[in-house]
């Protein structure tokens, strides 16, 4: 069994590149299309064994060929796949991407089989939760099985990260179950409900869900870095300074280095210094899965 496990979504993304966005009923020609394992929990269980982590996923495919093909790229990534179930009759979670010359994009999400996984399938795995000490959870599944997993976790005496994205405010009891909570700036205004406009506003932000029971917060700013916020502390890290190509799975492997860090016993200092550097590879690749670096290719 491992040491860490991540429940969430299972995805493939679908990219097509082109020129230029279609207007409404137009057609327009692709100049490249990819087809790349996604989907923010596997992204971020791909992070954790790719950074050093032994890490299990909890989640659903669908019994298609997406299905096959991402369960098994899990496996070739060192990743414990006992908890991942095929459901039948459902297809396997889809995003669909597409993406103009000038970066900009639009994303359509089918959840498919990630919208099957219950509060009643997390039970159905207990032990693999039971053998680990750290729960890693984000919202790409139902909000009642993540609340249940992560209430669960505590019961257990684990140590449960959360990635609130997409993003939505939390109830009080969802984030008293949270020991670090990790949201970009987006992220962290509708969590907070509050507004932020500058370094100041994003503090007050994290101690105001510090204050509803949240141990501590790492929040990610892209290329301004992070802010680590606990009950009274807040230091902020800089970014590494690279050209950006894609930022798809910064985010993803941030949180993968934090929690494959942490499960080796090292300060969150060091684990945000590990985080920040695998995502400043990340950004320098495209896709999701394909961007993320192994320990290997970090420089701390």
């Amino acid at each position: 069994m491992a040491e860490i496990v991540v429940i969430g979504s299972i995805n493939m993304d679908l990219v097509s590149s082109v020129e230029r966005m279609p207007k409404l009923g137009q057609t327009v020609l692709g100049k490249s299309f990819k087809q790349i394992p996604g989907g923010k929990g596997a992204n971020q269980a791909v992070a954790i064994s790719r950074l050093g982590g032994d890490v299990a996923m909890i989640g659903k495919v669908g019994g298609d060929s997406f299905g096959a093909e991402l369960v098994e790229a899990l496996v070739k990534d060192g990743i414990d796949v006992s908890g991942v179930a095929v459901e039948d009759g459902v297809p396997t979670g889809i995003a669909a991407i597409t993406v103009d010359e000038t970066g900009s994009n639009c994303i359509i999400v089918n959840s498919g089989a990630n919208f099957k996984v219950s509060s009643d399938y997390i039970d159905t795995n207990i032990e693999i939760i039971k053998s680990s000490s750290f729960v890693v959870a984000q919202l790409e599944i139902p909000d009642n099985a993540v609340m249940h997993a992560l209430a669960l976790a505590k019961s257990l005496g684990k140590y449960t990260i959360l990635n609130p994205a997409p993003a939505k405010e939390l109830d009080e009891e969802t984030i008293r179950n949270v020991d670090l909570l990790i949201p970009n700036e987006t992220e962290l205004e509708i969590t907070s409900g509050m507004k932020i406009e500058n370094m100041e506003d994003a503090v007050a932000a994290a101690e105001r869900l510090i204050a509803m029971g949240v141990k501590e917060i790492i929040v990610t700013l892209g290329e301004k870095g992070s802010l680590h916020v606990k009950e009274g502390f807040h230091k902020k890290y800089d970014a590494k300074k690279v050209k950006a190509l894609d930022t798809t799975a910064a985010g993803d492997s941030f949180i993968g280095g934090i929690a494959a860090a942490l499960s080796k016993g090292k300060s969150i200092e060091e684990a945000i210094g590990l985080a920040t550097s695998a995502a400043a590879v990340a950004v320098t690749r495209e896709g999701a899965q394909s961007s993320i670096p192994y320990i290997n290719e970090i420089e701390v």
